[in-house]
């Protein structure tokens, strides 16, 4: 079978490493790809949004599996693309359709959906430049501190928390009339802050069935102890040892049950990957956000931990039989260290050489932003360079190999947190 695979992050690269794994795996095509995915399929110059070209590609390599990386292709409709075309539509693809994508394109679409299916979430309102003054008032009616989402996608970074009434109230105007977000923060949903500790739980769906995947807590900050401006990810731990069997199961019975049959009441095609953004307060989850795809740096902790044939799962997930397949987890801990570069994520210089790559033991390296250039040698191409995967009986275990592994890479401006895990001992 011949699969496509869009994205070109550190996600896309584990998920390549592990389908081409597969014994039903003939080719593998990454659109548009990194460095690293180059090693284990075939890279392919194409625009994640370009849905033309995917689906002459799709029929000219006879395509039997789209997988969909990032949620800007999902959010601009992918899928139903594919759909009203009569030859495309039978070809399985892994993500939500247009609407479904808004569980994560629109924070007000999702609240009242976890509303609307009684599922545990923060109170909330959404503003727009018409009732401006509804959110000061609402403002004042919330306890510090206050929670800012901009509607819409904002690159990860449309949520501020704020702990001043008058900041939050001045953030609010700038946000929605200062346009501070562009089209993004239009609209914005302010809502009550919840008191406890983060985690992100992952489900695969064919909008029936489900499988719970492993757990995983990641590190936003670029800054040790969590300080600093926050970014896509500096790394993530799986299993989370506060995520005890009693948690996971009030997480299964109070938001994964409801959502997959809310999906389906709902009338939303989904088959995909479903990342429920998690806060456990005093032992009981509620729901932070959804993301309608996996996460990343967590992919890269959490799919290695995936025992057995990827592709099987994703197949029987895009043709609605995922019931049929079991799913085996590895019960070790995986820790995920991500290098980043020199002024991140703020400016940072592009095409810097790598030195160092296949000295890694027995730790995975997944690159993230790496492309090569014309002498064939890998070149740092993003912000998040390399997301460093080992594998351990504990947290420590763990994270000493991934930090060792980390010290053998070698590019200007390299740089590391060097507390990731270290909350969880």
């Amino acid at each position: 079978m011949n699969i496509l695979l869009l994205g070109s992050g550190g996600r896309e690269h584990a998920l390549a490493w592990k389908l081409a794994q597969s014994p039903r795996c003939d080719r593998l095509f990454i659109a548009p790809g990194n460095a690293g995915t180059a090693l284990v399929g075939s890279n392919v110059a194409l625009s994640i949004t370009d849905f033309a070209a995917i689906g002459r590609l799709v029929k000219e390599q006879q395509i039997g599996l789209v997988v969909v990386g990032p949620e800007e292709p999902l959010v601009k409709g992918i899928r139903d693309h594919f759909e009203a075309d009569a030859s495309l539509r039978s070809v399985p693809m892994i993500g939500p359709s247009q609407l479904g994508a808004q569980l994560e394109g629109s924070k007000d679409f999702a609240k009242a959906f976890l509303t609307r299916h009684n599922i545990p979430t923060a109170r909330y309102k959404t503003f727009t430049s018409d009732n401006l003054e509804d959110g000061y008032a609402f403002i004042d009616a919330l306890k510090p501190p206050y929670v800012l989402k901009a509607d819409g996608l904002a690159a990860g970074k449309g949520v501020v928390i704020l702990d001043q009434a008058a900041a939050a109230k001045s953030e609010l105007k700038e946000m929605i009339l200062g346009k501070k977000f562009g089209a993004a923060s239009a609209q914005v949903v302010i809502e009550e802050f919840l008191h406890g500790i983060e985690l992100s739980v992952f489900v695969l769906t064919d909008g029936t069935s489900y499988r719970l995947l492993p757990e995983a807590k990641d590190y936003k900050r670029i800054g040790d102890r969590d300080t600093g401006p926050n970014t896509g990810g500096m790394g993530a731990v799986s299993p989370v040892p506060f995520a005890t069997k009693e948690f996971l199961q009030k997480v299964e019975e109070r938001i994964v049950i409801p959502t997959v049959r809310g999906l389906a009441a709902d009338s939303i095609r989904y088959n995909g990957f479903l990342f429920i953004g998690l806060m456990n307060v005093g032992g009981d989850p509620y729901v932070i956000e959804y993301n309608v795809r996996m996460g990343d740096p967590e992919t890269e902790a959490v799919i290695p931990r995936i025992q057995g044939d990827l592709l099987e799962l994703l197949l029987a997930t895009g043709e609605g039989r995922l019931a049929e397949v079991p799913l085996t987890i590895d019960p070790r801990t995986a820790v995920t260290l991500v290098l980043v570069s020199g002024g991140y994520p703020n400016d940072y210089k592009k095409g810097l050489p790598v030195s160092g790559l296949g000295n890694d033991g027995d730790s995975l390296v997944f690159h993230a932003g790496t492309s090569t250039n014309a002498a064939g040698e890998v070149v740092t191409n993003g912000g998040r360079v390399f997301a460093i995967t080992s594998f351990g009986t504990d947290i420590s275990s763990a994270r000493a190999l991934s930090y060792a592994a980390a010290e053998k890479i070698g590019y200007e401006g390299k740089y590391h947190r060097s507390d990731i895990g270290l909350d969880l001992i």
